[in-house]
């Protein structure tokens, strides 16, 4: 079983896959986001099937950060997110859910100023990073819901 992560931003989008245990998430890569939502999904849709095109075939599931403002209300960037979704499950058959992703940007400014010290460096790297902070946080719901299902695996 083995998940995708998404950082959804208008200028780029992080990427993270998750082991095939669906245990571990890692940052993966960065991909350009194209104009609007739609265009967006279509350029992840391509990762995905070029994903499903290589060696490891296996994705169960795709897991997009929705943005949240602290106090769990939607922000402007919310239904754009929701559009995105909408049209990336359409395009890859996949089931797509969403993980909230408040702070995740500030974590993985944190979690990457301590391996690398250019700001201009950790700037290229900070969306995949996110994307593996909002899959892992998604793989650990996933746990504490179901412990049995981990313990069978």
């Amino acid at each position: 079983m083995r998940y995708l992560g998404v950082d959804y931003g208008a200028k780029r989008i992080g990427l993270a896959l998750s082991d095939s245990t669906a245990t571990l998430a890692r940052p993966w890569q960065m991909v350009t986001a194209a104009a609007g939502p739609r265009q967006a999904a279509s350029v992840v849709a391509d990762v995905v099937s070029r994903l499903r095109a290589s060696d490891d075939p296996d994705l169960d599931g795709i897991v997009v950060g929705l943005p949240r403002r602290l106090n769990g209300e939607d922000t402007n960037q919310t239904p754009l997110v929701r559009q995105f979704v909408t049209v990336l499950a359409e395009l890859t058959d996949l089931p797509v859910d969403t993980q909230d992703e408040r702070l995740t940007s500030v974590e993985a400014e944190a979690r990457l100023a301590t391996r690398e010290r250019d700001w201009r460096k950790r700037k290229t790297l900070i969306d995949a990073e996110s994307a593996s902070i909002v899959l892992q946080d998604f793989l650990d719901a996933r746990v504490r819901a179901h412990p049995s299902e981990k313990e069978q695996a």
